[in-house]
């Protein structure tokens, strides 16, 4: 059976080895969307739960990341968006889609989100007046124009500028370089490690 702990385990004592806390991560901000009512659903899934987490190694890329971009371009920040989601908030954000197309942005539960393990993160750019850095859509806009793969194409036609490119551009240099992949769909997200190897070894927060 896979390893798996609850989301209250990680802020008991000691906590969990496995999990490092937001808060101790130099560089970054912190706005966690489905914290708040600012998400696609319109309400806070998280409360109580403190779900400002990562897993270690992703804690450990995501400060690398930071580091670089302060280096690169003073003044600019990471926001991180999502970090840890447990599986039991995946389930009601699936369950939320239910019936709809929309369900191609999100993780099956039964297969299980890079996020329950603390490994996936969604993450934009804020300057120095803590404003977002416009990247063409907001978090959680479930269109094509979110798609990475299709940047090519929306700049083609306009859609998309050159200088939101550009910003999309500078968010992934600061990930990828830090040993994060993006997928296809979505330019805030970012998996640290391979999505099947996570799953296969790592403990899902429920």
């Amino acid at each position: 059976m896979k390893p798996t702990i609850t989301s209250e385990q990680l802020t008991g004592d000691p906590g969990h080895p496995d999990y490092r806390h937001l808060s101790s991560i130099p560089g970054i901000r912190v706005d966690l969307r489905y914290a708040t009512r600012d998400n696609f659903v319109g309400c806070d899934l998280y409360s109580p739960l403190d779900c400002a987490w990562l897993h270690r190694e992703a804690a450990e890329a995501i400060e690398r990341a930071a580091a670089w971009l302060a280096a690169r371009r003073p003044g600019c920040t990471l926001l991180v968006l999502d970090a840890l989601r447990p599986h039991r908030v995946q389930e009601q954000l699936w369950e939320a889609l239910a019936g709809t197309d929309l369900r191609m942005y999100l993780a099956d539960p039964a297969r299980g989100s890079i996020h329950s393990f603390g490994m996936a993160v969604d993450v934009t750019i804020v300057d120095e007046q803590g404003r977002e850095l416009d990247m063409g859509t907001g978090f959680d806009d479930m269109t094509a124009l979110s798609h990475p793969a299709l940047e090519p194409e929306m700049l083609a036609t306009g859609r998309l500028t050159a200088q939101q490119a550009a910003n999309r551009q500078l968010l992934r240099e600061a990930m990828f370089g830090a040993g994060f992949v993006g997928i296809n769909t979505e330019w805030w997200h970012f998996d640290c490690g391979d999505r099947d190897a996570v799953r296969a070894t790592y403990t899902r927060v429920l």
